[in-house]
């Protein structure tokens, strides 16, 4: 019995160290790392090293767990603003793309394998949600800097689409199981109230238990080494509770983690930390433990009809469905198509594929191995594409700060505060003169394995190591000082457009420049009321709008969200005017004088004005290259 133990517990520390060691081949090569873990959980099973398991009520203990942990660190990471930008999207997609998605996907599961129409919907079920590990890990880790909105969406949807496949795939189960053949209006009336019930009291619970967590670490004051693990087991408990009752959990201990990560609970960045370690912990073992208890001598027997149904659903299911949730919401094609693509499959499809053998169906292994092909060829021909197709599409915009040497360090007795250890970079505005705002004066500076008084410093120079004690809502605006230019690549250079444009201006002035066809509501407004309007009422950094033959782009915004930076680009069909407009009062009088007598008159006898140098900051660097 005791050597049964060591050698179980080497096995298993020896399978988590090799899919540790596994992340140095994905952050190298770009390959989809969950497909690595899932590949060591099979050459490892029953058809690879020989170790046997088979235990599907294991398998789905683990697999729930794993998950819940994995919702409740995306809840917790996930700014609310972003939440509040993406909202319409990703609940759309999350609730409405998921049923669409089944509908679509089970009409060609029923013809390739010959399954009854409800095993094809539970099929179509199980595969229909985006896995959060999946899109987060390629979003994040993959350092990827995609448009706030198409980001936002992707991971607010990720993180809310399983509860609503749990539940389909669940009530398809008790159905088939129970051989009922209800009629559909029956059906579709049974599933809309167990459908509300459920969501209901998860969103209730999940809820209670955010500001619950909230509360008691506010109160309890609990030394820092034992707090990451009494909010980690608060958030399983809210878990645990939503589901007891008849509620959905994942849906209850995302909301829980939204929450609890958007309040000031105390130590936050400890909270973080241990939070994004169990989170990855928690992959892997899901990943390898669904890995083991897959037989890959049994896929050959479908291996052609699951590859096609993987393909169906990844150019014709998704993006159907995505097509149709997206079009009240007016989005470009460029970010309709990214998202639809950014449809992931993973561990969550292949847990939901293990109900069917929990339930005792006729044709749950199938079902199941079905499932674990198509998340195979979703990871190999959506993962290794997702940065590229990124690119293609015009979505990843330049980093808003160059490299940042910092440290976030928290005190006892110093709740909603933080000390911050810099390191000054070269090349970044202290290094280059400029000053620390007051309340943000270092407590020390160390140069050269000396220590001392900022105020016998002197100027900050590179390489010196400062630290500073602040408010928790600061450290946003000190990054910017500190960090280093960002170096924009050459594909990027002209990201954010040709000119430099004052967002106070008059939109009266661009109609007269570039007749782009404001209504004269539009042309009372300022250049940046009218882009924030456009964008329905919410600007981010690298928005563009479209409008007539110009695109505006947001160079920049502030803390409270305001465009503090435009730039303006062309339409490659339209005449290039590279005129250096809002620069100054008389030249912009001058400008628009000249524009508008070459200008007026038909479309296709105007003159193209003459070309000038392209607007730069004063520094010479285009907006935004240095945060």
């Amino acid at each position: 019995m005791e050597h049964a133990i060591y050698l179980v517990t080497l096995v298993g520390t020896a399978l988590i160290l090799a899919a540790a060691f596994s992340s140095l081949i994905a952050f190298r090569f770009g390959a989809p790392l969950l497909l690595l873990f899932l590949c060591i959980g099979l050459a490892t099973g029953v058809d690879g090293l020989g170790i046997e398991f088979d235990n599907a009520r294991l398998a789905y203990f683990a697999g729930s767990l794993a998950l819940a942990i994995i919702l409740f660190d995306s809840g917790f990471g996930t700014p609310l603003n972003a939440l509040r930008q993406a909202a319409g999207p990703a609940l759309s997609l999350a609730t409405i793309g998921v049923v669409l998605t089944t509908g679509i996907f089970s009409v060609a599961a029923s013809y390739f394998l010959n399954l009854s129409w409800l095993e094809s919907s539970l099929l179509g079920a199980a595969v229909a949600s985006t896995d959060a590990a999946a899109v987060f890990f390629l979003l994040r880790a993959g350092e990827i800097h995609l448009r706030e909105r198409v980001r936002s969406t992707l991971e607010v949807e990720s993180g809310t689409n399983d509860p609503i496949a749990i539940f389909l795939t669940i009530t398809l189960v008790e159905i088939i199981a129970a051989h009922a053949n209800p009629e559909a209006n029956a059906l579709a009336a049974n599933l809309l109230l167990g459908f509300l019930a459920n969501m209901g009291l998860g969103a209730v619970i999940g809820i209670i238990g955010g500001f619950g967590i909230v509360r008691l670490v506010e109160r309890l004051n609990l030394d820092h080494g034992l707090l990451p693990i009494f909010v980690l087991t608060l958030s399983l408990m809210v878990f645990a509770a939503a589901g007891a009752i008849g509620g959905s959990g994942f849906l209850a201990v995302y909301l829980a983690g939204l929450i609890a990560g958007n309040s000031d609970i105390r130590a936050v960045t400890i909270l973080r930390r241990f939070q994004d370690g169990m989170s990855w912990l928690a992959q892997i073992i899901m990943f390898l433990i669904l890995g083991l208890f897959a037989t890959p001598s049994q896929f050959p027997a479908i291996l052609v009809p699951a590859v096609l149904l993987g393909l169906f659903l990844i150019f014709v299911a998704r993006p159907l469905a995505v097509w149709l949730c997206l079009i009240p919401f007016r989005l470009p094609r460029p970010e309709v198509a990214f998202v639809s693509w950014v449809g992931l499959r993973g561990a969550v499809s292949i847990l939901l594929a293990i109900t069917p053998l929990l339930g005792g169906l006729e044709h749950g292994r199938l079902i199941f191995n079905a499932a674990f092909i198509i998340v195979l060829v979703s990871l190999v021909v959506q993962g290794w594409t997702v940065g590229p197709l990124a690119r293609r599409l015009g979505l990843i915009v330049p980093a808003r700060l160059g490299p940042l040497d910092k440290v976030e360090l928290e005190l006892p007795g110093s709740a909603h505060h933080e000390l911050l250890a810099y390191r000054v970079a070269p090349g970044s505005p202290v290094a280059r003169g400029e000053r620390i705002p007051r309340w943000a004066r270092p407590s020390l500076v160390l140069r050269d394995g000396r220590s001392m008084r900022f105020q016998d410093m002197g100027r900050l120079a590179a390489g010196d190591q400062v630290f500073i004690f602040v408010p928790d809502r600061y450290p946003r605006l000190l990054d910017k000082l500190f960090a280093s230019r960002a170096v924009v690549d050459p594909e990027d250079a002209d990201f954010f457009g040709a000119f430099a444009l004052d967002p106070a201006r008059s939109a009266a002035e661009l109609e007269a420049a570039y007749a782009p066809g404001l209504t004269e509501a539009e042309q009372k407004l300022t250049v940046a009321a009218l882009v924030t309007e456009r964008l329905g009422g919410h600007a981010e950094y690298a928005d563009r709008v479209m409008i007539g033959p110009i695109e505006l782009i947001v160079r920049d915004v502030d803390e409270k969200g305001r465009i503090t930076g435009l730039g303006l680009s062309f339409e490659p069909t339209a005449p290039v005017a590279r005129v250096p407009v809002f620069l100054s009062a008389g030249e912009i009088g001058d400008r628009i004088a000249a524009l508008i007598r070459n200008w007026r008159g038909p479309a296709e006898k105007r003159a193209t004005p003459p070309v000038d140098p392209v607007a730069t900051e004063p520094d010479g660097q285009k907006a935004t290259t240095d945060g």
